[in-house]
């Protein structure tokens, strides 16, 4: 074994598999333009490519693959959401999370765990009771779960922070983890392989508009003509919409979390306080993630401030009194596309060709295989929307059909 490994390591050839293709130049057109090479984009490239068979696709990131919000989240992957519309979504895509890795051939560290939300109030109670029916309903694994068990779930955890003492629990057994980046390069490796081109550090700039149809989009490396164009670049949304004259109702803002120093393994399930507003998790290599709400004023910038990292950490705290003593090493930010009922925008806008995945919130992550597919059969069945998102379209908000996610967890989102 160690002679193979060094005569590999020494080969010429170097036969190692490369996960990516070089870059190459821009084609003069696409069937398919998809803007935003985070999980979304990349995952909606992967899908045309393998089960509709659509391979003449490019996808635009105006930095590098994964450098959004996929690589700016807690990788937190749920479904126990308020809404049948928003836990059938969710439960599907945890459901394709379930088998990435196998399908990728690609390790993506998924890791179920369970997420415990905890209860303060009695109205909270009656909340969660129905959150809980309404995901066994739709084939989550959610139940309420008391004081005593929640001891010992999480034997660590203060039940009397303050005064808000713990009353119950929402225990979502589906409630898992993965490693964001991994899953950003499985759909990447995977789509490039079908003949997929991803160019990186290239950037939509304007489009260009001709009978109510996108027919080329410019960017810092050209001009390219399009079949049509799929729009999935997270808390920038609203800035590339303006440029079409499309209004949404989107607001951006920076959602800041932080990790500590590693401790040996105390915590496996995730646990967040709706009271709190502050979610508390630990990884693979014993660093402790602290999350929460978003900052409270819309910004375009991926900044850390010190405002924030003192109210998340005294929660933080308050449930895990010992990480008073715990170091921070790092703390970062992304930004958020937030819609007023807290849900995605989805499926068609007003041009005909140009196809919308927007308005994510803090939950695009766990929705990254959910919405890959569902985005891939809208674009290949020439924009007949799947049932699954139709209920996400940007139309609900001139009907007042909202899909009400607010307080869904422990934060805005």
């Amino acid at each position: 074994m160690p002679f193979n490994l060094l005569k590999y390591g020494l080969s010429s050839e170097y036969p190692a598999e490369v996960d990516l293709p070089p870059p190459t130049e821009l084609k003069p057109a696409y069937d398919v333009v998809i803007i935003g090479g985070g999980g979304h984009g990349l995952a909606t490239a992967y899908y045309l490519a393998r089960y509709h068979g659509v391979t003449n696709v490019a996808v635009l990131e105006k930095s590098y693959l994964g450098g959004g919000n996929t690589a700016r989240n807690t990788a937190v992957i749920r479904s126990n959401y308020l809404t049948s519309e928003g836990v059938k979504f969710y439960a599907e895509s945890v459901r394709l999370f379930q088998g990435l890795s196998n399908e990728f051939d690609f390790n993506i560290m998924y890791s179920e765990r369970g997420q415990l939300t905890l209860a303060h109030t009695d109205s909270t109670v009656r909340a969660f009771r129905q959150r809980a029916e309404v995901n066994k309903h739709f084939g989550g694994r959610t139940e309420m779960i008391d004081r005593q068990q929640i001891r010992e779930l999480v034997p660590t955890l203060n039940l009397d922070p303050g005064h808000l003492p713990v009353l119950a629990g929402l225990w979502h057994m589906d409630g898992a983890t993965a490693r964001h980046d991994a899953v950003a390069w499985g759909y990447a490796k995977q789509a490039a392989k079908r003949g997929v081109e991803i160019h990186p550090l290239t950037e939509a700039q304007d489009f260009v508009v001709e009978n109510g149809r996108v027919t080329a989009v410019k960017t810092n490396r050209g001009t390219i003509k399009c079949g049509c164009v799929v729009q999935a670049i997270a808390g920038h949304s609203s800035l590339l919409l303006n440029k079409l004259g499309i209004r949404a109702p989107i607001h951006s803002y920076p959602l800041q979390a932080m990790v500590t120093q590693p401790f040996k393994p105390f915590l496996d399930p995730l646990v967040s306080s709706s009271a709190l507003h502050c979610y508390v998790q630990q990884t693979g290599r014993g660093e402790v993630v602290i999350g929460g709400g978003s900052d409270p004023y819309p910004l375009y910038n991926t900044r850390s401030t010190l405002e924030l990292k003192e109210g998340l950490l005294a929660h933080a705290i308050e449930m895990f009194p010992f990480l008073a003593n715990a170091k921070l090493m790092r703390q970062w930010a992304g930004i958020t596309d937030m819609t007023p009922d807290y849900s995605p925008i989805m499926g068609l806008s007003p041009i005909d060709n140009y196809y919308l995945d927007a308005g994510w919130g803090t939950w695009g992550f766990k929705s990254t295989p959910i919405c890959g597919k569902t985005m891939a059969e809208l674009v290949a069945n020439g924009g007949k929307v799947p049932e699954l998102i139709a209920p996400f379209s940007l139309a609900r908000f001139s009907r007042f059909q909202q899909v009400n996610e607010m307080g869904a967890t422990a934060a805005s989102h």
